[in-house]
């Protein structure tokens, strides 16, 4: 198979960038602390999330045990991290054709890079994220390891299936516009069947092989495994979830170029 989606997203590589410079901006327009919000946003989930389960709950981290609340913490967030990536790419995807109707009318304009555009926004937020993770690392582990150098590998399987996700998405969108509310309850029970308050090997032995199908599941295991344990990640894995979400966003790239041809009729 021929992939077409990279050469596409390269050749309007600007726009693209322009676009989702604008889309991040423009949520933090007019605000007192503009984007610093980014950063104060997770900050205060993270304090939230980790004063509950830590403190009321008494909730501790095996690997970390030692490390008390802010081990916990750490893990807790690098979870985090994977789902709020996947989320914001989610929950946007099916109103980005119909948020934008004056783009559908203009023949020369490339809806594709919209997809793209959300993606580029919701890393954005997650490497804020990530910065707020590094500082939780030398506050509680007095390190970061150097086997945090993989995380672009084990973050390609995700990123390719939020890029695909938001064309499929954007595309039935046009056509269901209910699609964002179901996408929403989904997007809230998955928070809890992903494995990121607690590890996958804490539950039972027979429950574990069910929560493994979920495709977050092993990127958010394989994110702790190099930005907490510092250990190397599990190739065989990458390789096979990279092959898999890049065959799924070239199909969901042509699915949308072929359902484009309908959004004006509709909108």
């Amino acid at each position: 198979m021929i992939l077409k989606f990279p050469s596409t997203l390269w050749r309007h590589r600007e726009l693209w960038w322009r676009l989702t410079e604008r889309e991040v901006l423009g949520r933090y327009r007019g605000s007192f602390l503009g984007v610093a919000w980014s950063f104060l946003n997770p900050l205060a989930m993270l304090a939230v999330y980790t004063f509950i389960f830590s403190n009321v709950f008494q909730a501790r981290w095996g690997s970390l045990k030692e490390a008390g609340p802010i081990g916990f913490a750490i893990n807790l967030f690098a979870g985090l991290i994977c789902f709020n990536l996947m989320a914001e790419c989610v929950n946007t995807a099916p109103r980005t054709i119909l948020n934008y109707p004056n783009y559908v009318k203009k023949v020369i304009f490339p809806l594709e890079v919209l997809g793209a555009v959300t993606v580029g926004s919701a890393v954005f937020h997650a490497l804020t994220s990530l910065v707020i993770l590094c500082l939780f690392e030398l506050i509680g582990l007095r390190r970061i390891p150097w086997e945090s150098l993989w995380l672009p590998l084990v973050w390609l399987p995700l990123l390719l299936g939020c890029l695909g996700m938001s064309w499929l998405l954007g595309a039935l969108g046009v056509f269901l516009r209910d699609l964002s509310q179901v996408v929403a309850v989904a997007v809230n029970m998955l928070m809890f069947l992903s494995p990121i308050f607690f590890p996958i090997s804490a539950l039972p032995s027979r429950w574990q092989p069910l929560l493994a199908l979920n495709p977050l599941a092993g990127i958010i295991e394989q994110t702790r495994t190099v930005m907490v344990e510092g250990q190397l990640p599990d190739f065989g894995y990458l390789a096979i979830a990279t092959l898999l979400t890049l065959i799924f966003c070239e199909a969901s790239f042509r699915g949308f170029g072929k359902a484009k041809r309908g959004f004006a009729d509709v909108l």
